[in-house]
Parts: C-alpha cells; sequence; structure tokens
C-alpha cells in the first residue's frame, strides 16, 4: 500500500474502500472481504446509512484501530454548529470508535460554515484526525479555505478518464488540498471499461481495463475509492501497485477527458432545488418512523 501524507501530516492509504450504494445486508461481510484482502482505507457516510455495520466490520476483524483509516461524511442534513457536533458523536458511536480518521462535509449546501466549525472543533480535541470537503467544485473550495480558522485537508469530488478535474486539480493543489476521486470508474457510464485506447494499454500491461483507470488516478496522486460487493473484483482493485504506466499512456488517458460529469452538476439550480426536496423527503421519512415507534 501506498500513503499520502495530508497537509497536516497525516497519513492516508492512496486505495481504500468505498461502501456508497453497499446494502444494510451486504455491507458487514464486504467490508470484512475487503479488510482480509488488505484495504484500510474505509469510506462511508451518514447518507449512506450503514456506518453501524462498518463499524461491525472493523471489530470482527480484529484488526488493531490504529491500522485503520475511517472515513465519514456529515450530511446536508446535520450541517449547522450544533447539529454537526451531534451527528459526528453518532456517527462515532456506529462506528464503534472513539474517532474518526478523516471527516467531511459531503455537500456545498446548507449552512456548512457553521458545520466547519464544528469540524474544526472537533479536529482540534482530537476525535477527528484530519477534516475535509466533498463536492466543493474550486470556487467554493476557495471560500471555505480562506475564511476557515482550519483549511481542509481532503476534497473527495467526482474524478474519472472522462472527468479529469485538471482545473479543480490546479486549485485544490494551491490551496493544498488532496483530492481523491468518487466514482473513478464513473461507474462504468459512457463505456469507459470498453474503450480501445484503454484496452490497448491494458493488454500491454497483462491487465484489466479498471486497474489501468485505478493506476492512471494513482499516478496523478489522487486518492481513489472503488466500491464492489464482489471479493475477486475487490481483489482485481487492490492489485495495482506492481506496474506503471509509460508517460505516453498517460498522455492517450489525458486525451480522453470530455470535461463533463457522468452525474450532474453542483452548478445547476436544479440539482440544487433536488438535494433540497431530498431533504424534505428524508425529514418527512424520519418523522414516520418516529411516530410508529411512538404508537
Amino acid at each position: 500500500m501506498k500513503y499520502i501524507t495530508l497537509s497536516n501530516g497525516v497519513k492516508m492509504p492512496m486505495l481504500g474502500y468505498g461502501v456508497y450504494q453497499v446494502t444494510k445486508d451486504e455491507c458487514e461481510r464486504c467490508v470484512l472481504d475487503a479488510l482480509n484482502i488488505g484495504y484500510r482505507l474505509i469510506d462511508t457516510a451518514q447518507s449512506y446509512f450503514n456506518e453501524e455495520e462498518v463499524g461491525n466490520a472493523i471489530v470482527k476483524s480484529g484488526i488493531p484501530r490504529d491500522e485503520f483509516f475511517l472515513t465519514s461524511k456529515v450530511w446536508i442534513d446535520h450541517y449547522g454548529y450544533e447539529e454537526c457536533k451531534k451527528s459526528v458523536e453518532i456517527s462515532m458511536q456506529k462506528l464503534k470508535t472513539d474517532y474518526i480518521d478523516l471527516m467531511l462535509l459531503h455537500q456545498p449546501f446548507g449552512d456548512y460554515y457553521g458545520a466547519w466549525r464544528a469540524l474544526e472543533e472537533l479536529y482540534e480535541s482530537g476525535k477527528l484526525r484530519a477534516i475535509g470537503i466533498s463536492n466543493f467544485y474550486p470556487d467554493r473550495m476557495v471560500d471555505i479555505a480562506s475564511f476557515s480558522r482550519i483549511c481542509p485537508m481532503v476534497n473527495q469530488i467526482e474524478i474519472h478518464p472522462h472527468l479529469q478535474q485538471i482545473e479543480a486539480k490546479k486549485w485544490n493543489e494551491k490551496y493544498k488540498l488532496q483530492l481523491e476521486a468518487w466514482a473513478p470508474f464513473g461507474e462504468g457510464r459512457g463505456g469507459i471499461f470498453e474503450l480501445p485506447e484503454l484496452k490497448k494499454i491494458a493488454e500491454k500491461h497483462n491487465r484489466t481495463t479498471a486497474q489501468i483507470i485505478l493506476r492512471w488516478h494513482l499516478q496523478r496522486g489522487i486518492v481513489v475509492i472503488p466500491k464492489s460487493t464482489h471479493a475477486e473484483r475487490m481483489k482485481e482493485n487492490f492489485d495495482v501497485f506492481d506496474f506503471e504506466l509509460t508517460k505516453e499512456e498517460m498522455s492517450t488517458i489525458a486525451l480522453l477527458d470530455k470535461d463533463e460529469s457522468a452525474f450532474f452538476s453542483h452548478y445547476d439550480p436544479k440539482i440544487a432545488e433536488w438535494f433540497v426536496s431530498m431533504i424534505a423527503e428524508r425529514r418527512k421519512q424520519q418523522d414516520c418512523t418516529k411516530e410508529k415507534k411512538n404508537w
């Protein structure tokens, strides 16, 4: 495993296992599989609803806590100073740990400044070893990096061969934020695994296109957190440290950049409205759940 050193001196694995869209029923088994293979960075979030299962797997693994790098994210509904602090404490309880290695603000909407002040205090108290942001485009990143007491150490954003985030990479490096790629394969959209340029490089190295994509990320200095529910695919994704892409191969992949998201843009006001409606819907669901418990 290779590590990157964050701006505050904390070492972070460059390859981890992400549990986005891993169901509660499968999550514990999947995390245990990942740990057995050798993964030590586990990435979850409050909004994935599987923090507790991640915590169960870590306890069952028997591996010392200091060998793990745990990441979670504060959801928008828990923004604001007081609510954020409370939500992080709940996340630690679910993860069965008294500290979290990296806590991120999940989205650039709502009272993220109030939430950031809470993360700063939790960081200074030692409950969080590093703090960062997720889905903050360069303008929002510069904003929070410039007007906060403590600059974020990580920014987790969508990065893959069709969205290489060239400009974002420059800005994050200027402010010393480590980039981390969610959806490093773009979830396979746009036929990315079948691109002839990638297949040719894969054949040369006797690798899969997925391994070539992960290796490309790593050589750009970007942390990756691929997700799979299959142990064999987890092993494949983990086996990317014993070969290297040439400058020519890196240049070939650079030409695949379409500079467009495979999902949506946070600059789109309709997407902002969608997040608002999603928050409202989740609150209704939580209220209904509470009412049922009180019956």
